[in-house]
């Protein structure tokens, strides 16, 4: 008997502008994939532009790679200390949410300070919630996805209680 491998997801590097068809070729090759696009108004129209530019996410065992790297407009996966970079799946999960739950999304180089260590466990955690915008961290990718709250989503909350002498 094989051993199936685990499918996990990857990224595959694609030509610039070039996302669109990738996701078609492998919709196709019947491969499962993930393209995430943001939508932005231009001109009284709305377009769909890639969240991450020439990247898409495809969900195949590391054994079936060939068939991400044969397809037209692919370059290559994303490689990272010599092998295929693995891209959680809570990760994916939270990018899928946060395109659901927000409308302008952008992404971020993740800042790295000089002499600090970064692990990539914890992966997706809320990193700054401010007055109109939250930022969450994508560790496997080294960015983040930041988006802007609409105001009619923003609840101010007046004034204080004290209930025996701690205030909220």
């Amino acid at each position: 008997m094989f051993n199936e491998q685990p499918s996990a997801w990857y990224v595959a590097y694609t030509r610039p502008k070039c996302e669109k068809k990738v996701a078609d070729l492998f919709t196709r090759k019947k491969v499962e994939h993930y393209h995430p696009v943001k939508q932005l108004v231009r001109a009284r129209k709305i377009i769909q532009e890639p969240l991450f530019p020439s990247y898409v996410f495809v969900h195949i065992p590391e054994s079936r790679s060939w068939v991400v790297r044969e397809t037209d407009n692919v370059v290559n996966l994303v490689h990272w200390l010599g092998s295929p970079a693995v891209i959680p799946d809570h990760e994916i999960a939270l990018i899928r949410r946060f395109l659901s739950d927000y409308e302008e999304v952008a992404v971020e180089p993740f800042p790295i300070k000089a002499g600090e260590e970064r692990t990539q466990v914890g992966g997706g955690k809320i990193i700054e919630m401010s007055r109109n915008r939250v930022k969450v961290e994508l560790s496997s990718l080294g960015c983040m996805l930041v988006a802007k709250v609409p105001s009619r989503e923003i609840t101010v909350i007046t004034g204080s209680r004290a209930v025996n002498g701690d205030h909220y």
